[in-house]
């Protein structure tokens, strides 16, 4: 190897190896038969040694190495940085370790499965046990400052902090917090009208109507059913969402069917000519993130989104609708009130959803906390933020499917992630002329094409708050997300 194009090749030839584990994934989730499971664990764990292998090949280290050193285009040194980094830090890694992580990884996964089906934290607490100390001892190979924590945010969110998080949190804490119990003590609207019989593929069909006007593009992609919704990619010409339905509340598939459109137009949005390098991959899950919450929310759950949509809804189910008005959707859409699924939160209380899940992590792998702990210390906090007693595991401590998948460090991403959607969305306002007139007449594709112009394209190629600041003329700034939260609830709850 020695040219850029050998590189290129190398890139290439990793990415096909992961993309292929990604296909061995999404069927473990969405479609794999029970007795599976025990040759996947192995099959996942085989593959994911190989791609290991080949981003610590010592010629490839030599290459980028080589070429960091020679005139290249900003795109090709920004690609070569990137790489470089990567490649130091998998050599971190072992291979024996990252199998032993895969494997262990596919087995939580199965066991967890099996935990909320029988509400029974006990099953999933041996393998969970297993995957903490692989955790804490990933860290201790990456290496970190202050706090070990700050290793596996890394990964998610590159250069984020705990330092950095607890400011953002303690925002959450100290101004959302009080707003969120003004809410509360103003008159409830009512959102009975979303707990009828909806009918499981009407609901799948109207969505998928959704997510073609969103921009989805089907011949690149394919909506499925999961336990926990979620949005995969073997490159940008497939990428692939799942959802959940539940046939007595119209709210699960809506907002994750949406949630799960944004996602994925930013992996269909990435440049196919830069498949398996940097400038091919997002840019970071809290930016990831940005593109789920600002459909889901800033759009999907506006006034004007259902201006035009709500009519084609109740089309479909015109016994349980026809009488309402767009006007009781919204408020029924829009209800503010602690709950106990985080998928499932409003958008205001969600945050509490994500603190608690801060909290204990940043806990649990400063072993402050250990696995056997956390149904306790979960329902403390749950009782602490949101005044809710958790009745069960299955609908606490096991209710998210990421710690199955060693995904710590992963969580805060989703507050970032609305953050970000609010001081975006906020520009794209003031960039993009009449666009909420566009969203009202069913044209999102002004707000699509100034995403990918924006964001997409970019891939890799700047920090996050590096794009941030590029795209809105300042870091992220919690206060356009409370500015967007006081101008539309104060209206829905007659707020001063």
């Amino acid at each position: 190897m020695t040219t850029y194009q050998d590189y290129k090749n190398h890139c290439s030839k990793i990415a096909d190896i992961e993309y292929a584990l990604s296909v061995l994934n999404w069927d473990q989730e969405v479609f794999m038969p029970e007795k599976g499971a025990k040759h996947r664990a192995q099959q996942i764990s085989t593959l994911a040694g190989i791609a290991h292998e080949l981003s610590v090949d010592k010629a490839f280290g030599e290459l980028l190495e080589k070429l960091s050193n020679e005139n290249l285009t900003e795109i090709e040194k920004r690609n070569i940085e990137e790489s470089l980094k990567n490649y130091k830090r998998a050599q971190k890694y072992t291979t024996a370790f990252v199998q032993e992580m895969s494997k262990t990884v596919s087995q939580s996964f199965i066991a967890w499965q099996e935990a909320k089906e029988k509400d029974d934290y006990s099953i999933f607490a041996p393998k969970l046990k297993e995957l903490v100390k692989l955790k804490r001892e990933e860290c201790e190979l990456l290496g970190y400052s202050d706090h070990p924590y700050n290793a596996l945010v890394d990964l998610y969110e590159p250069n984020a902090t705990v330092k950095d998080l607890d400011v953002l949190f303690n925002d959450v804490k100290k101004q959302l917090v009080p707003f969120v119990k003004e809410i509360a003590n103003a008159n409830q609207n009512n959102d009975s009208l979303m707990y009828n019989f909806y009918d499981k593929e009407k609901q799948l069909a109207f969505t998928e109507k959704l997510l073609a006007q969103m921009g989805y593009d089907f011949n690149a992609g394919r909506q499925d059913i999961s336990s926990h919704p979620f949005t995969t990619n073997f490159g940008p010409l497939d990428v692939r969402v799942t959802t959940r339905v539940n046939e007595n509340n119209l709210n699960e598939i809506l907002w994750s069917s949406i949630h799960e459109g944004g996602h994925a137009l930013y992996e269909q949005g990435l440049k196919e000519e830069n498949y398996g390098l940097p400038a091919g991959s997002y840019l970071s899950l809290g930016i990831h993130e940005s593109q789920s919450r600002l459909w889901e929310n800033n759009v999907g759950r506006s006034r004007v989104y259902w201006n035009y949509n709500f009519r084609r809804l109740q089309e479909v189910f015109q016994v349980n609708l026809g009488h309402f008005t767009t006007d009781d959707f919204y408020k029924a859409m829009n209800i503010v009130k602690p709950s106990l699924i985080r998928t499932s939160a409003d958008e205001l209380t969600y945050h509490f959803h994500v603190l608690i899940r801060y909290e204990i992590e940043k806990e649990l792998i400063a072993g402050s906390i250990e696995v056997e702990d956390l149904p306790t210390v979960w329902n403390k906090k749950y009782k602490e933020y949101l005044n809710i007693d958790v009745p069960s595991d299955s609908q606490g401590v096991l209710q998210d499917i990421h710690w199955s998948h060693g995904s710590f460090g992963y969580f805060p991403t989703y507050s970032i992630g609305s953050f970000y959607a609010a001081q975006f969305y906020n520009q794209a306002k003031k960039e993009i002329d009449q666009l909420e007139y566009q969203i009202e007449i069913g044209n999102l594709k002004p707000l699509l094409d100034w995403l990918r112009e924006k964001i997409h394209q970019h891939g890799r190629l700047f920090a996050a708050d590096e794009l941030c600041e590029k795209i809105t003329g300042e870091k992220l700034n919690f206060k356009h997300f409370l500015n967007y939260a006081k101008k539309k609830y104060n209206k829905l709850y007659n707020l001063n």
